[in-house]
């Protein structure tokens, strides 16, 4: 019988570049790699329609073209077809996807969350941290500034359960130390000794989003941290610039009655 107009590896080639673009981690580089795949399943599929044509139109009536080849090469070209259209169906979802995280991510500007960490930033003297320990314990508390000295030490009995601890920027010896970034560090041991676990979480107010990495990078106290770190909304943006907006007027109330005051 006649040999098959295209063999099976050229098919399985052109099936492995069309699906390549479902293992890419971009929706810009998957959609680009959905057009080629498409251009060139129509450049080949064309051919094929005009190799077929030509080979049946010139075939020997002796030896006719193997029907049961290029049938099946028809539905393989069928199955590259639809490999394509779901490729593209997926890119248009992670796009869809990637906007709403985005719009979410922009959402949260202004607003006072609580995330995990231990860097918090002492703002006019006062810094606060939470922290929580899984049963009763003694507990050390160690502060460090951004060049990793330790500048406040201290001892404390805690209990279970969440707790803030609260430091108003003087040292261990008595040293007011300036605005900025200090690491809490917590180790906690029970009556035992054995020690004890213990997890801190830093709150503050997001700053800005970055779009451009994925997912988007939230900046809480000078720090970045993704999304899905978030633990808490403490405040919402709206409830923070409403509180904002209140103490503007109450200031400009009060601004107000001691000039009539004074007046009398």
């Amino acid at each position: 019988m006649a040999s098959s107009i295209f063999t099976p590896s050229q098919i399985s080639s052109l099936t492995a570049s069309t699906g390549a673009s479902s293992a890419s981690g971009s929706s810009s580089s998957a959609a680009a790699t959905n057009a080629l795949g498409a251009q060139a399943l129509a450049g080949n599929f064309n051919e094929f329609l005009t190799l077929l044509t030509t080979q049946l139109q010139n075939q020997n009536p002796l030896d006719p073209l193997d029907t049961n080849q290029f049938t099946q090469q028809l539905v393989e070209f069928s199955g590259v077809e639809q490999q394509i259209n779901m490729n593209q169906q997926l890119s248009t979802l992670i796009g869809l996807q990637q906007t709403a995280q985005s719009a979410q991510a922009a959402s949260f500007v202004g607003s006072t969350v609580v995330v995990n960490g231990s860097t918090a930033q002492l703002v006019n003297s006062q810094a606060a941290w939470n922290y929580s320990v899984t049963s009763p314990a003694t507990a050390t508390f160690n502060i460090t500034n951004a060049s990793g000295q330790t500048v406040f030490s201290q001892t404390a009995t805690v209990q279970p359960g969440q707790q803030t601890f609260n430091w108003n920027g003087v040292g261990t010896n008595g040293q007011q130390w300036p605005d900025g970034s200090y690491t809490l560090s917590v180790t906690a041991t029970d009556a035992s000794g054995k020690s004890v676990g213990v997890s801190t979480q830093v709150q503050g107010v997001v700053s800005s989003v970055d779009l451009t990495q994925n997912p988007p990078i939230l900046l809480v106290g000078g720090q970045n941290f993704k999304l899905d770190q978030i633990l808490r909304v403490v405040a919402p943006a709206s409830a923070t610039a409403d509180a904002s907006a209140l103490a503007q007027l109450a200031n400009l109330l009060r601004g107000n009655n001691t000039g009539a005051g004074s007046g009398n």
